[in-house]
C-alpha cells in the first residue's frame, strides 16, 4: 500500500491523540462528556476512510462507506447541539428544537443504511474504493449544510450579544472551526464528486477538514478552560456549609446549588437565573442592590433582607468568580439571619423594659447578660462540633505566643486531619460524616488536658494548642490521641456495622524561643508530610 493510503489512518491517529490530551488535562464536566463524544465521533470517518481502502470485499467496503457517512450526519447534528451547549444558549434546547433537529438526521442515516436501489451510492468496477453517488447523497449533503448553516445561526447570535472578552475568543474558535470543516467539506464535494471524471482522487480533505476543527477545539479548552467554571466551586462543603450557595456561569445560568438553598427558593440547574425572585417587595437599598449586581458584575455585595414569604431574615451576598482576571461567573450565598435578628430584637426589647420597670433591674441585666454569652460563645464556637472555631484560636493564640515567649514556657500545636473523610461522606452521606466529626471531637476531649484549647481548623481539621509542655509530654498526648480516634467505634443510624476512622497528625512542639518561624506553616508541614507518609501517623517537629 501507497502512502495515500496512510493519510486517513495518521489523520485518525492524530485526533485520537487529540481525544487523549483532553480527557488527561483537564477536568471532566457534564460540558466535557458532551465534547469528548463529539470528539470521538470526529474520529470515525478517518478510521473509516482508511479501512475501507484495506480490503477487497466490496462488503466490508459498503459498510465502511456507510459507517462514515452515517457518522457524519451525527457529526453536523453534533455541531449544532455542542454549539449551542458552549455558547450558553441552552435554552434554546427544548423539545421542539431537538425534534426537528433529530429528524432530518434520522431519515438520511435510513437513507445512508438502506442504500435503496443504490440510490445513494453506487461500486465502479465491483468495489466502493472509486464509487458513485446517486440523488439520496445530494439530499444528505442539502441537509448537512442546513444544520451548517443552523450552526452558524447560532454563534451570530451570541456574537451580537454583550458578552466578556475572553468568552468572545471561544465563540470565535468555534467559528473558526465550523468554516475550517465546511471549507474542506464543499472541496472534497467539489474535487473527488462532482470533478471526478476529470481528475484524479485526493484523500483525506474532509478528515483534514475534521483535524483543523478539532484543533481549535483544543485550542480553546486549553488556553481558556472553558468547562471549569463548576470545579471552581464545587467542594465537598457545598453540602454541609449552613449558608445558601447558588452558582451561576456568566449568562446567569445556574450550575451548582447546595443543599442549604431549598429553603430559600426552588432552582433547578441549567434555570436561568434573575435576581428579583430573591425579594418579595422593592425598597431604595433593594433597587440599589439590584443595579450594582446588574450592572457592576465584577464589584462583591451585600444586603440584609426580611423575606415575607419565608418569614426568615437573609444575609445576601453575590461575587464574582474570577479565572486570569476575567469574570467567569458568579456566587450568591444566602445566611439566615434569623436567630441573630431576633436575639437583637430581644435584647432591644429588654432595653426598653429597664427604663419603663427600675425595680426589674437586676433580673432585666441577668437577661441581657445572658444574651450577649449566647451571642458571645456563637461568635467562639464551631456550631457542628462545639468545639472552638478557627477565628478564636488564632485569636488566642496570639496572646497566648506573646506570654509564652516572654517567660519562655513551653508549648505545642497539633494539627490532625481524619483520613479520607470524603469517602466517608461518600458512603454514608454527609450527615454520617457530621456524625464522624461529633465522635471524633469526643473522642479527642478525652484525651487531651483540661487547659488545652481544640478547635476546628477547618472541614476536617482540627488544632489542639497544648501550653506549658515538654516535647515529650506532647509526643505521648498525640500517640494517645491517635490511638483513641482509631478505637473509636462511631455507630450511625441505617448503618450495620460501626464506622471508625483514622487520623494523621502533625505535632509542633517549641522550647526555644530564639526562632521567628510561621508556626501555622510548619504544623501544616508536618501534617502534610503525615498524610505522604502513609496517613494514621504522627510527624513531630520540635524547636
Amino acid at each position: 500500500m501507497g502512502f495515500v493510503i496512510w493519510i486517513d489512518l495518521i489523520l485518525f491517529f492524530i485526533l485520537f491523540a487529540l481525544f487523549v490530551y483532553i480527557f488527561v488535562t483537564v477536568n471532566i464536566t457534564k460540558l466535557h462528556k458532551v465534547y469528548l463524544a463529539f470528539h470521538f465521533t470526529m474520529m470515525i470517518w478517518p478510521f473509516c476512510q482508511f479501512a475501507i481502502k484495506t480490503t477487497d470485499q466490496s462488503t466490508y467496503q459498503l459498510f465502511y462507506v456507510k459507517a462514515a457517512f452515517v457518522d457524519s450526519a451525527l457529526l453536523s447534528t453534533g455541531w449544532i447541539f455542542f454549539t449551542i451547549l458552549l455558547t450558553g444558549q441552552a435554552r434554546l434546547l427544548h423539545r421542539k428544537i431537538i425534534l426537528l433537529l433529530s429528524i432530518p438526521v434520522i431519515l438520511t442515516t435510513a437513507g445512508i443504511i438502506f442504500n435503496p436501489h443504490s440510490w445513494f451510492v453506487q461500486p465502479v468496477n465491483g468495489g466502493y474504493i472509486q464509487r458513485t453517488y446517486g440523488p439520496l447523497f445530494w439530499l444528505f449533503i442539502a441537509v448537512v449544510f442546513i444544520q451548517v448553516t443552523a450552526s452558524l445561526y447560532v454563534i451570530s447570535a451570541a456574537l451580537v450579544q454583550d458578552m466578556a472578552p475572553r468568552v468572545r475568543k471561544q465563540v470565535m474558535l468555534v467559528l473558526k472551526g465550523l468554516l475550517s470543516i465546511t471549507l474542506f467539506i464543499l472541496l472534497d464535494i467539489l474535487l473527488n464528486v462532482v470533478l471526478d471524471p476529470y481528475l484524479p482522487v485526493i484523500p483525506g480533505m474532509t478528515s483534514l477538514g475534521i483535524l483543523l476543527s478539532a484543533t481549535f477545539f483544543v485550542i480553546s479548552i486549553n488556553r481558556d478552560k472553558v468547562f471549569d467554571i463548576v470545579t471552581i466551586a464545587h467542594q465537598d462543603v457545598m453540602d454541609t456549609i449552613g449558608h445558601g450557595i447558588l452558582v451561576l456561569d456568566e449568562y446567569d445560568n445556574v450550575v451548582e446549588i447546595n443543599r442549604s438553598l431549598h429553603p430559600y427558593m426552588h432552582l433547578q440547574r441549567g434555570e436561568r437565573f434573575s435576581i428579583h425572585i430573591i425579594f418579595s417587595d422593592l425598597s431604595p437599598a433593594i433597587e440599589t442592590f439590584i443595579q450594582t449586581y446588574c450592572e457592576h458584575p465584577l464589584e462583591r455585595i451585600e444586603i440584609e433582607i426580611f423575606h415575607s414569604g419565608i418569614q426568615r431574615h437573609l444575609n445576601v451576598q453575590a461575587a464574582p468568580i474570577m479565572i486570569s482576571e476575567s469574570r467567569v461567573g458568579r456566587i450568591v450565598t444566602f445566611q439566615d439571619m434569623t436567630e441573630l435578628q431576633q436575639l437583637i430584637h430581644e435584647t432591644n426589647h429588654q432595653n426598653m423594659a429597664l427604663q419603663e420597670r427600675n425595680h426589674s433591674l437586676i433580673e432585666v441585666q441577668q437577661e441581657l447578660f445572658e444574651k450577649n454569652r449566647q451571642l458571645q460563645q456563637m461568635a467562639l464556637t464551631d456550631s457542628l462540633t462545639g468545639c472552638y472555631n478557627r477565628h478564636y484560636l488564632t485569636q488566642h493564640l496570639e496572646d497566648e505566643m506573646g506570654r509564652n515567649r516572654k517567660e519562655h514556657i513551653p508549648f505545642a500545636l497539633i494539627l490532625l486531619d481524619i483520613d479520607f473523610f470524603k469517602s466517608v461522606n461518600d458512603t454514608y452521606g454527609h450527615l454520617a460524616g457530621d456524625e464522624v466529626l461529633c465522635h471524633t471531637v469526643e473522642a479527642l476531649k478525652e484525651e487531651i488536658r483540661p487547659s488545652d484549647v481544640l478547635a476546628r481548623y477547618g472541614g476536617e481539621e482540627f488544632m489542639v494548642y497544648l501550653p506549658d509542655i515538654a516535647h515529650s509530654e506532647a509526643q505521648r498526648i498525640a500517640e494517645r490521641v491517635k490511638a483513641r480516634v482509631e478505637l473509636n467505634q462511631i455507630r450511625i443510624e441505617n448503618v450495620a456495622e460501626p464506622v471508625s476512622v483514622t487520623v494523621s497528625m502533625g505535632l509542633l512542639s517549641i522550647s526555644s524561643f530564639s526562632l521567628g518561624n510561621n508556626l501555622f506553616e510548619e504544623v501544616d508541614q508536618a501534617l502534610y508530610q503525615a498524610k505522604n507518609k502513609g496517613r494514621n501517623r504522627i510527624v513531630h517537629i520540635a524547636h
